[in-house]
C-alpha cells in the first residue's frame, strides 16, 4: 500500500471575529436613534409642524439609516494570517519550482506634484522584493509623459543593478533607498567590513542619483535623451487611462498576477509578494480571492493625525468588516489582481492554456505590439474600460473597478501583515487634504448615481446584499454633506428665529438626544483607544469628518452633478506628494495649525462658523428681552459644539500666512452669514 502524502497545511488563515460588547453598544445607539425619531413623529403636531422640528427629524432619520449601514459592516470582521514559509516549502517540494510571474504597475501623472524621486524609490523597492527576479516585470504609467520622469527611471535602472543585490545579500528590511538611509544615516559599525564597504558605495551612488535628478529638474531640455524620448514627444498629457498598462503588459510579459501601486507607495515588507501569493495560490476556490488588497499605511505621518487622513481606525474597524462579507474594496494601490479578473473573466472560467501559468511572451517580439495597444485609439469601440481593465466613468475608478469585480461573483481578500506591506505619503496641509477628499467625493457620487450603482448591481448582478450596503456606506459620504450642514446650522437658526428643535431641559425626552450624543462619542473614542490611538487623534478625526462634510464633500458632489447635467466635466485632481529625507515634514507643513488657501472650498465651513458665533451673540443680547423664548439650553449647547468642532477655523480667523483664512474668504463667508441671519429673522 502506497504511503500517504503528508498533509498540506493552509497557506493562509482567516478568522472571523465579533465583539458582543461592541454589538450591544451599536444596537443600543440604534434603539436610541429610533426612539428619538418616534418621538419626533409623535410630537410634530404639538410643535405645529415647525420647520426646525421637521429638519431635525429628517437629519436624525438619515443618521439612523447611516448607522444601520455601519452596523452591517461592523457586525463581524476578519483577521488574516499568511504563511510565506509554507508557500516556499510547497514550491520546493515540486520537481520544478514554479513561481508565478507578477507584473507590477506604478502610476504617476505630474512631475511637479509627484516628484520623480518618489517614483524612483517606489520602483526600486518593487524590484528588490523577495521573489525570483526573472518572474517580475515593472511598468511605470506616466500620464504626464514627463521627460524628467523618463530620465529618472533610466538612471534608476542603473542604480538598481547594485541596490537590488545589496538588499538581498544583506537582507535589508526596508528597500526604498530614501527610507533606508533615513533610518540609517551613518554606516552601522557593528556589521562586517564587506557590508560597510558596500553600504558606503551604495549611499554614494544614491546621493549621486538624487543629485542628477535634482539637476535635471532645473533644466528645460530632455537631458540628452531626446532620441529615446521622441517616441513620447507628441503624446497628449494626462489623457491616458490606467488600463493602457494592462494591455501593454499583456503583450509583453503577460503575467497571471498583477500588482498596482501609486507612485508614492513603496514596499515596506520585502515578502509582500509572497504574502499575496499565499492567498492567490492557497485558495481552495479561486473565486474566493479575485484580488488581494493591502491596507493603506503612511510613513512620516503627523502625530495625532491632524488632517484625519491616515485612516488607521477606519482600516481596523470598517475595512476588516467589509472584508468579512464579500471581500475588501479595491483601494487603488497596494493590490494584487488575477489578470483574468482584470480581463473581465467570471469566476471558474478555465483558460485555454494547459499549464499552471501562461507562458511569458518573448519581449523582443512584443515591443511593436505594445506600442499599438498603448495607443488610446486602440480601445475605441471595444470592451476596454467597460468590462475589461480598470473601469471608466469615475475619478475613483478603483472603487468602481472593485465593484464591477464583486458584481461578477468574485470575492476578495484583505491582508494586513506586520510590518505594513506598503507605506505611502498622506497629504499634509488643508488644501492638499481637501483636494483629495473632493476628488473622492466626486468619484463616489459618479458611481452612486450612474449605471454602475451598487443598488443596480445587487438587483441585476451578483453583488451580495450586505456588500451592497457596504458600498452604499462609502458612496453616500458625499450625500451626507447636506445633513451635516443642516445639522450644523439648525441650532443657530433656532436661536436667531426664536424657535426650537430640541426638547426642553425639564422634559424627560431630553434624555434621548443627550444619551445618543454621549454614547456615540464614548463608543468611537473607545475604538481609537483600543486601536492604540490617542484621544487627540480621535478628536482630530471627529473634527475633520465635520469639516470635510461642509467643504470638500459638498464641492465634490456638486462637481459630479454638474457633469451629469452637462454643465462641466470632472477633472482628476492630483494630490501633491511630499518627499523629505528626514522628519522635517512636521515643520514644513506648519504643524499645529491647519493651513488654508484662497480656494472657495473653505467658504461653507467659514460661513457655518460665523453663523453660529453670530447666533450666540444675538441670543446673549436678546436673552432678557424675549418674553416668549422658545429656544433653550439644548440649542445653545449644540451651537457651542459646532463652534468647538470648527475650532480650526476659529484659529484660522486670527491666523497669519498659510494658517490664516484669506481675507476674501472671510469677506464672502461674512456676506453669506449675514444673509442667513436676516433670512432666519424673517421666518
Amino acid at each position: 500500500m502506497a504511503p500517504k502524502s503528508p498533509p498540506s497545511f493552509p497557506l493562509y488563515e482567516v478568522k472571523f471575529v465579533n465583539s458582543k460588547i461592541s454589538r450591544t453598544v451599536e444596537v443600543i445607539i440604534l434603539c436610541l436613534l429610533l426612539s428619538l425619531i418616534s418621538y419626533r413623529l409623535l410630537s410634530l403636531n404639538s410643535h405645529d409642524y415647525s420647520l426646525p422640528w421637521f429638519l431635525a427629524l429628517v437629519c436624525e432619520s438619515w443618521f439612523a439609516f447611516n448607522w444601520i449601514l455601519t452596523i452591517n459592516i461592523k457586525w463581524n470582521h476578519v483577521e488574516t494570517k499568511t504563511y510565506p514559509e509554507r508557500l516556499l516549502k510547497r514550491l520546493e517540494d515540486r520537481a520544478v519550482a514554479e513561481f508565478p510571474a507578477v507584473d507590477m504597475f506604478v502610476t504617476t501623472a505630474d512631475p511637479e506634484l509627484e516628484p520623480p524621486i518618489i517614483t524612483v524609490n517606489t520602483v526600486l523597492s518593487l524590484l528588490a522584493v523577495d521573489y525570483p527576479a526573472n518572474k517580475l516585470a515593472c511598468y511605470v504609467s506616466d500620464d504626464g509623459a514627463s521627460p524628467l520622469t523618463f530620465f529618472s527611471l533610466v538612471e534608476a535602472s542603473k542604480f538598481a543593478q547594485i541596490w537590488v543585490p545589496f538588499c538581498k545579500k544583506f537582507d535589508v528590511a526596508v528597500r526604498a533607498p530614501f527610507r533606508y538611509f533615513h533610518a540609517n544615516p551613518t554606516c552601522p559599525h557593528d556589521r562586517s567590513l564587506e557590508f560597510q564597504h558596500e553600504w558606503n558605495k551604495i549611499k554614494d551612488e544614491y546621493l549621486k542619483l538624487c543629485a542628477k535628478i535634482e539637476d535635471a529638474s532645473k533644466e528645460s531640455m530632455a537631458f540628452g535623451l531626446t532620441a529615446q524620448f521622441s517616441v513620447f514627444s507628441k503624446i497628449k498629457r494626462r489623457d491616458h487611462s490606467s488600463i493602457v498598462k494592462t494591455r501593454a503588459s499583456g503583450v509583453m510579459t503577460n503575467a497571471p498576477f498583477m500588482l498596482n501601486v501609486d507612485c508614492d507607495c513603496f514596499v515596506n515588507d520585502p515578502k509582500v509578494v509572497l504574502h499575496a501569493m499565499c492567498f492567490l495560490l492557497g485558495a481552495e476556490d479561486e473565486k474566493d480571492v479575485g484580488f488581494v488588497q493591502f491596507p493603506q499605511s503612511f510613513y512620516s505621518s503627523l502625530k495625532d493625525d491632524p488632517y484625519g487622513n491616515q485612516f488607521k481606525i477606519t482600516m481596523r474597524c470598517m475595512v476588516r468588516g467589509i472584508a468579512a462579507i464579500q471581500g475588501s474594496l479595491y483601494m487603488g494601490t497596494g493590490c494584487f489582481h488575477r489578470r483574468k479578473v482584470m480581463y473581465g473573466s467570471p469566476p471558474n472560467c478555465s483558460t485555454s492554456s494547459g499549464s499552471l501559468y501562461p507562458e511569458m511572451t518573448i519581449l523582443t517580439n512584443s515591443i511593436e505590439a505594445a506600442h499599438e495597444v498603448a495607443n488610446c485609439a486602440y480601445e475605441f469601440g471595444s470592451a476596454w474600460g467597460r468590462n475589461i481593465g480598470w473601469i471608466y466613468g469615475s475619478t475613483t475608478e478603483d472603487v468602481l473597478t472593485g465593484l464591477t469585480i464583486h458584481n461578477k461573483g468574485w470575492k476578495s481578500a484583505y491582508c494586513d501583515p506586520d510590518p505594513p506591506a506598503f507605506l505611502g505619503c498622506a497629504p499634509t496641509g488643508g488644501p492638499a487634504a481637501s483636494t483629495q477628499q473632493k476628488r473622492w467625493s466626486t468619484g463616489l457620487t459618479e458611481v452612486l448615481i450612474g449605471n454602475n450603482s451598487p443598488i443596480l448591481k445587487f438587483f441585476f448582478g451578483k453583488l451580495q446584499f450586505r456588500q451592497c450596503l457596504a458600498y452604499l456606506w462609502v458612496m453616500l459620504w458625499p450625500v451626507e454633506t447636506f445633513f451635516e450642514i443642516c445639522n450644523s446650522l439648525l441650532p443657530a437658526f433656532c436661536i436667531i428665529s426664536n424657535s426650537s428643535f430640541q426638547p426642553k431641559v425639564n422634559e424627560a425626552a431630553i434624555v434621548m438626544p443627550a444619551s445618543i450624543f454621549i454614547s456615540y462619542n464614548l463608543y468611537t473614542l473607545s475604538e481609537y483607544i483600543m486601536g492604540g490611538e490617542s484621544i487627540r487623534a480621535w478628536w482630530n478625526n471627529r473634527r475633520m469628518s465635520k469639516l470635510n462634510a461642509s467643504g470638500p464633500w459638498l464641492f465634490g458632489f456638486l462637481s459630479a452633478i454638474f457633469k451629469v447635467i452637462g454643465i462641466s466635466n470632472t477633472v482628476f485632481e492630483i494630490t501633491k506628494k511630499e518627499h523629505t529625507r528626514d522628519d522635517t515634514l512636521q515643520e514644513e507643513s506648519d504643524v499645529g495649525g491647519f493651513t488654508f488657501d484662497d480656494s472657495p472650498i473653505f467658504i461653507p465651513a467659514t460661513t457655518i462658523l460665523l453663523v453660529n458665533i453670530a447666533a450666540l451673540f444675538i441670543g446673549l443680547l436678546d436673552f432678557d428681552k424675549q418674553e416668549n423664548k422658545r429656544w433653550s439650553f439644548g440649542e445653545v449647547i449644540c451651537s457651542l459644539w459646532v463652534i468647538l468642532m470648527y475650532w480650526t477655523y476659529v484659529k484660522g480667523l486670527f491666523g497669519k500666512g498659510k494658517c490664516g483664512i484669506p481675507f476674501y474668504t472671510i469677506l464672502r463667508s461674512g456676506i453669506l452669514a449675514l444673509l442667513f441671519v436676516q433670512a432666519s429673522r424673517l421666518v
